[in-house]
């Protein structure tokens, strides 16, 4: 029971090897982080900015609090076409937390936060 050779292989072959992509994903991530955390800012939602992550773990707006996040997950996939990891799936002390992931790139993370900021508009928080 252990990890597959091969893997274990590869991994030393890519601690060992060139480094410079490594700062290229990391930019890229950070840039990723950077865009999404400022555009929830400007929508009056301050999130915790991750200083090494590819998710930022974001306490749910106290106007969506009672709805839990499940359901502010829907919300959120419905009104602004934004998919996020509700809080619940990591226990149950994540249920007033949803989960964005930093896959997407700069544009599509701009539009996903203009598309949050006009839910909170319609909802009277903007």
């Amino acid at each position: 029971y252990g990890t597959f050779t091969p893997i274990q292989v590869a991994s030393v072959i890519a601690l060992d090897g060139p480094q410079d992509c490594v700062e290229e994903v990391r930019l890229k991530y950070q840039n990723r982080r950077n865009v999404l955390a400022k555009g929830l800012h400007e929508a009056g939602w301050t999130v915790e900015v991750p200083k090494a992550s590819m998710y930022i773990w974001a306490k749910i707006p106290p106007a969506y609090e009672a709805l839990g996040s499940l359901e502010f997950a829907k919300r959120l996939l419905a009104d602004a076409k934004v998919a996020v990891s509700p809080g619940i799936g990591f226990g149950d002390y994540g249920d007033d937390h949803v989960r964005f992931a930093l896959i997407e790139n700069e544009e599509r993370t701009r539009q996903a936060v203009r598309g949050i900021k006009d839910m909170f508009r319609k909802d009277g928080l903007l």
